[in-house]
């Protein structure tokens, strides 16, 4: 036990934990997006996980960072579109969408990367490049604080910088209202002149854009290869981690660095000889306890609601009699 307190209790450990959440805070920046524009978005997965692998792509093929990052952004739009025409066009359910372009995005890339090098595991052999990190002058030399928050990779000081921009978008624009007001009542919007179906393909567009940066982070940024699968459940998290910030920016990013603290720690648990069972299950336990919270909290919540409406209704009923 000492060592564990000795191992999380440092500096070296809250740069795990910022570094691990990049993917999380940006994942859940997009299903608060989602959210608010009233779709059920559950792809998140095959979002980041096509993006991871078209980023790779781009940047092994052009050899240029910006290009490799606008390829992980168009190969999480495809995903996102693909939902959207779905949904939106065809009608289709939501939920059985997403898990099937989840499913299709997992098995296409392992078919695209066996094209490529003939490995169904990895693209080390393709000279992919690395978005750089980033030393911030003057707080590099502070101590402690300088080895937290600098020397970071650059798509994590953009995943802080999304929070931000998330907020100003749907909270102090007109598109952001008109996101929020299609996410509320979209015939009260479509009645007031909004194309409900052109916002909420815009609303899917800005989201994809922002959980591609978190899946080119995993193959550009956490590794320097693409990996079968290696998302591994983080757009999943990243989804509840927007369910206990309640689509609210702050809370979201709260959320999502507790659930990288907890991936950081099982990471730590590696290096002392736990089982791996254990230490592979945290990060999902973890997720499902918060979500466990999160229905708890929204039904209790929801009967607060629900009483102080009887209590009105009763209210009323006693002065008109």
């Amino acid at each position: 036990m000492d060592r564990i307190f000795a191992a999380i209790f440092t500096p070296e450990f809250l740069f795990s934990v910022i570094r691990v959440s990049t993917p999380l805070i940006l994942g859940s920046m997009a299903a608060l997006i989602c959210n608010r524009g009233g779709m059920l978005h559950i792809a998140f997965e095959g979002v980041m996980l096509s993006a991871a692998f078209f980023g790779m792509l781009a940047s092994a093929v052009t050899q240029n960072i910006i290009l490799g990052l606008l390829g992980a952004v168009a190969g999480g739009l495809l995903i996102s579109m693909l939902l959207g025409y779905f949904n939106l066009v065809l009608n289709s359910d939501r939920t059985l969408t997403g898990i099937a372009l989840n499913t299709f995005a997992s098995a296409g890339t392992v078919f695209a990367l066996y094209l490529l090098v003939q490995d169904k595991g990895t693209s080390s052999s393709l000279p992919s490049l690395v978005v750089p990190n980033i030393d911030i002058p003057i707080l590099k030399d502070i101590p402690v604080l300088g080895t937290v928050l600098s020397g970071h990779n650059a798509l994590t000081y953009a995943a802080f910088l999304t929070v931000f921009i998330t907020y100003i978008i749907i909270f102090r624009t007109p598109l952001g209202l008109r996101i929020r007001t299609v996410g509320e009542n979209p015939n009260a919007a479509a009645s007031v002149g909004i194309n409900v179906m052109k916002i909420r393909f815009i609303t899917l567009a800005i989201s994809a854009v922002i959980a591609s940066l978190g899946g080119a982070y995993m193959s550009m940024g956490y590794l320097s290869w693409f990996s079968r699968d290696m998302i591994a459940g983080r757009g999943f998290m990243a989804i509840a981690a927007q369910n206990l910030g309640a689509a609210l920016p702050l809370p979201s990013f709260l959320a999502s660095l507790a659930f990288g603290a907890v991936t950081a720690l099982a990471n730590v648990l590696q290096t002392l000889n736990m089982p791996s069972e254990i230490i592979q299950s945290l990060p999902y336990v973890a997720t499902l306890i918060g979500l466990g919270f999160f229905g708890y909290a929204a039904q209790k919540s929801g009967r607060k609601r629900t009483k102080a409406i009887l209590d009105k209704a009763r209210a009323a009923e006693g002065e008109k009699s």
